[in-house]
């Protein structure tokens, strides 16, 4: 199982798998099948799979860990730049069928509900750590300040969370909240476990 991980044809099977959630959405679009409300579903959708994928890109240290399995390190970056580009699809919907590219509109409504600006403020740390996730991009800023860098991964998670809390109160719909929240919380928690044993055997 383990040397699959290595296989050449691994990270296309992985992309198809990535891009299976735009692709049904196009699909949907050009056969007029998002229900009453088609820009709802799309902003809704996008959003609902750059959170997932936000997950599937916070397991992946886990699991690498766990399985000793150093090989699943190469898919993290393309599940962190399908974050992102979820993360962009769910923004540009709400700007261009919610907002019709008004940016003084976008700029007021931003300002006006906080849920709002919590999720552009997620999707502005998600920007800068996918214009730096090349190679090129490390070894300009140098590995230790890279590393530094990405750790908005968990700032973005924590932001993700209380965005989607904001969104789904406005319907007393909580029950996907807690299910993210969750597991987003476990990935972060098995993290600072892990950190606090690393330091704890660097002072031994």
């Amino acid at each position: 199982m383990r040397t699959w991980f290595l296989h050449p044809h691994a990270k296309k099977i992985l992309l198809i798998f990535c891009l299976t959630p735009f692709l049904l959405y196009l699909f949907k679009v050009i056969a007029d099948d998002l229900g009453p409300n088609p820009t709802e579903a799309l902003i809704r959708g996008t959003g609902d799979w750059s959170i997932r994928f936000l997950c599937f890109v916070l397991l992946v240290s886990p699991l690498r860990v766990e399985t000793n399995t150093p090989a699943l390190t190469r898919f993290r970056r393309m599940i962190g730049l399908t974050v992102f580009s979820y993360a962009t699809l769910h923004l540009l919907c709400y700007a261009g069928f919610d907002m019709g590219f008004e940016l003084e509109d976008i700029y007021k409504d931003i300002l006006k509900r906080p849920f709002i600006l919590i999720g552009f403020l997620g999707w502005i740390f998600l920007s800068l750590m996918a214009l730096t996730s090349t190679n090129a991009a490390i070894k300009w800023m140098g590995v230790k300040r890279w590393q530094r860098l990405h750790k908005l991964v968990y700032v973005v998670a924590f932001l993700a969370v209380i965005h989607f809390y904001w969104m789904k109160s406005a319907k007393h719909n909580y029950n996907e909240v807690i299910v993210y929240a969750c597991v987003l919380g476990s990935l972060l928690i098995w993290r600072l476990v892990r950190a606090t044993r690393g330091r704890g055997n660097k002072s031994v």
